[in-house]
């Protein structure tokens, strides 16, 4: 079989360039400074002089750090991923999953986990609502939908404004925001929508996300214009069209313009912890609306 040059021990790929040692099926014309076996992006460690594998870092030959605390960062401190919209197609799967079954199931499904806050039922008149202590549906009702065009343009949404801060962002911290978005468009909803008005949807993760963006790209020092456009017209359909639950869209955009800000420009020496506080606060923030609410509605 024909091998490498330079290397008897790492195949070629089928292009004729060296196959990274650890993953064979990803070609790669960096080599370790040291051994001079080729690594791939996942597993080079960024040196001095070059790039050296994880054997000869671990070794106490390279910089003295592990892979994994010197592997590429995103600007938010996340680990930079072979596949950075992981999180954004299994969020999208999630909601189509729901939708699937909705469709199956009919309006019962929807009655259980749509965001209300407090109402009698039809038929038995019972009462049921976030108020009577389903939390549940502050969250279910972000995954929740009804209509193709609805959740066809979330999803689209979704789709383009997932990927980008995902990889800017980190898989978790992406996802965090997402979740926390959404909350906090059901929190806001909750608050100030009657009581008995149902709503449902992930517009207000959506609206999280362009806030996001928005603030991830003055962050970079890139145009402003086009999201800011996007931000305008979005905003114009959610104060003109009906039917349209505009407190979860305008809570949704708050935290997650929040959310983000402190993500992206959290200082290096204190990011992690910077980071966590900021989702925190968010989420008590949170808590504390529903509670108040909560209050209001039983008390």
């Amino acid at each position: 079989m024909d091998q490498a040059p330079g290397n008897p021990e790492t195949p070629a790929t089928a292009g004729g360039t060296p196959g990274c040692y650890r993953h064979p099926d990803r070609p790669t014309g960096i080599t370790c400074t040291r051994c001079e076996r080729p690594i791939c992006p996942e597993c080079m460690v960024s040196a001095s002089v070059g790039f050296q594998c994880p054997e000869c870092v671990r070794g106490g030959s390279g910089t003295g750090h592990t892979a994994r605390d010197t592997r590429p960062r995103t600007i938010a401190g996340g680990a930079v991923t072979q596949n950075p919209n992981l999180v954004t197609k299994i969020l999208i799967g999630i909601n189509a999953a729901v939708w699937l079954a909705v469709l199956a199931a009919g309006d019962r499904l929807v009655g259980e986990l749509d965001l209300i806050g407090r109402a009698h039922t039809a038929g038995t008149f019972e009462l049921v609502g976030v108020a009577e202590g389903q939390w549940y549906r502050l969250l279910t009702a972000m995954f929740l939908h009804q209509q193709v065009m609805h959740i066809a343009f979330n999803m689209l949404s979704l789709w383009w404004l997932g990927p980008p801060l995902e990889a800017a962002l980190g898989r978790v911290r992406f996802l965090a925001l997402y979740l926390l978005s959404g909350l906090g468009g059901s929190a806001l909803s909750y608050l100030l929508a009657a009581q008995n008005q149902p709503s449902l949807g992930a517009s207000g993760a959506v609206f999280g996300l362009l806030g996001a963006t928005a603030v991830l790209m003055r962050r970079m020092n890139y145009d402003m214009r086009p999201v800011l456009i996007l931000l305008a017209l979005n905003l114009v359909f959610t104060f003109t069209w009906a039917n349209i639950a505009w407190q979860a869209h305008i809570g949704g955009l708050v935290v997650g313009a929040a959310v983000a800000y402190g993500m992206v420009h959290a200082p290096r020496e204190h990011r992690a912890l910077i980071q966590r506080v900021t989702c925190a606060v968010a989420l008590l923030a949170i808590v504390a609306v529903v509670w108040i609410r909560t209050l209001q509605l039983t008390g």
